[in-house]
């Protein structure tokens, strides 16, 4: 099993925002328990992401004969919806995928017993490359005008992208300099536009 300190900023911000989400649908925690026992007992297999994406929406086709209540069904549907809008791209990554939602099993049970679901907002995720890059940000002061080393991450057609310190990658029309550059290469490029949170928007090469 994971330790806590191996989830990433994103990948908590992700429990936390299932176990909102399912608070504020009224959603049977019980049935978040079972469906995460269900990947648990298979996490091992091969295509175990798969498999319980595919428990799922069995659950969601199956719901009103195999449910014990009328509520039975919609709880399925909610859980269903948050885990394909949270975990879709941790299905390759079955042990995570079931660490995030053995949290959001526990978040539920504080947001539904020890916070008002009047207070409960509309959980907000960052991806993985958004945290990166917002770290990468606060770590550098970028600045127009400024000289910084990129690689050639991509080449196609016209348009080059630029990698820059590992994390950001931008995009541009460079059809006087496409073929002369190869992928993988270094290169100098030149900050032209900064974002309004300090990340930057726009580069070209320095020729």
């Amino acid at each position: 099993m994971l330790a806590t300190d191996e989830l990433t900023d994103a990948q908590w911000q992700i429990a936390d925002a299932i176990a909102r989400q399912l608070v504020l649908e009224g959603t049977d925690v019980n049935e978040l328990r079972k469906a995460t026992t269900y990947l648990r007992d298979r996490q091992n297999e091969v295509g175990a992401g798969k498999k319980f994406f595919d428990y799922l929406k069995t659950l969601v086709r199956h719901g009103n004969a195999i449910g014990h209540s009328k509520r039975t069904l919609g709880y399925y549907q909610s859980l269903d919806a948050v885990c394909n809008q949270y975990l879709d791209s941790y299905q390759d990554d079955a042990e995570r995928m079931l660490y995030i939602l053995s949290w959001a099993a526990r978040l539920v049970q504080y947001y539904d017993k020890g916070v008002p679901t009047g207070e409960i907002e509309q959980p907000t995720v960052q991806s993985e490359r958004e945290a990166e890059i917002q770290a990468i940000t606060q770590a550098n002061k970028f600045e127009v005008g400024q000289e910084i080393a990129a690689t050639v991450a991509a080449i196609k057609n016209n348009k080059v992208t630029y990698e820059i310190l590992g994390t950001i990658r931008l995009t541009r029309k460079e059809p006087k300099l496409a073929e002369k550059l190869t992928e993988g290469q270094e290169i100098s490029v030149l900050v032209e536009d900064i974002k309004d949170d300090g990340s930057i928007k726009r580069v070209k090469a320095i020729q």
